[in-house]
């Protein structure tokens, strides 16, 4: 049986992935998207954790947070943003 400590945790954690993919969903910039999807990646390492899956948690820091992230990162910082820009003058 859990505690109401460990039950307080969980639901604080949940409340936090459904603010940061909300977030990452409805965001207007690419950069802030990819953030909040990372911090959202976080948080549910933070739900593994905490439900006695420790391996689980480890492994969605190492491989989503770290390796995807990182890659989406790089990727939208490193694509050209041509938006609203026009090299003929017009």
């Amino acid at each position: 049986m859990i505690g109401i400590g460990e039950a307080l945790v969980f639901f604080i954690l949940a409340a936090v992935v459904i603010f940061f993919s909300l977030a990452a969903v409805l965001a207007k910039d690419i950069v802030r998207a990819a953030l909040a999807l990372i911090f959202s990646m976080f948080t549910v390492a933070g739900l593994f954790i905490t439900l006695n899956a420790q391996f689980l948690g480890v492994v969605q820091i190492l491989v989503y947070v770290g390796a995807i992230g990182v890659l989406i990162l790089f990727a939208v910082m490193l694509t050209k943003n041509t938006m609203g820009s026009d090299d003929n003058g017009n």
